[in-house]
């Protein structure tokens, strides 16, 4: 399995407390390439965990692989920001939707499925996800 993953997963992953923990496991045993991310996703994943060397680990052990640079995206995210101005939403998931605009292919791995079942992607797209039942 492919995908494009968020925050949530990645704190599931790493946290045998979390309730999605057994959920995230499950989805990693599928993984066959790097998942991609963004910063915003690996900043808030390190936050949530209180631990940048697991997150670090993440890459190093080739769970995720960063594939995406604001810089070069920053009208898009601007765009992305005003649409859903009303839903509050946080660099990463504003990231992780053009990265699916970008990656039209790749589902996006998320526990946030009421903020994703929102976004859409080229202004009228469903993203597909991977989300827990």
């Amino acid at each position: 399995m492919k995908g494009i993953v968020d925050t949530g997963f990645l704190v599931a992953f790493a946290n045998r407390n979390d309730r999605f923990h057994d959920w995230a496991v499950s989805v990693a045993e599928q993984v066959t390439a790097p998942l991609l991310t963004c910063e915003a996703v690996l900043a808030e994943t390190a936050f949530h965990l209180a631990n940048c060397v697991i997150v670090f680990e993440m890459v190093r052990d080739g769970l995720v692989q960063l594939a995406f640079d604001c810089s070069q995206h920053m009208a898009q995210l601007e765009a992305l920001a005003k649409r859903y101005a009303d839903r509050q939403p946080d660099l990463a998931d504003l990231c992780l939707v053009r990265m699916s605009e970008l990656h039209q292919k790749l589902p996006v791995i998320t526990i946030d499925r009421a903020d994703f079942s929102v976004y859409r992607r080229n202004k009228r797209e469903t993203i597909p996800l991977i989300a827990p039942p």
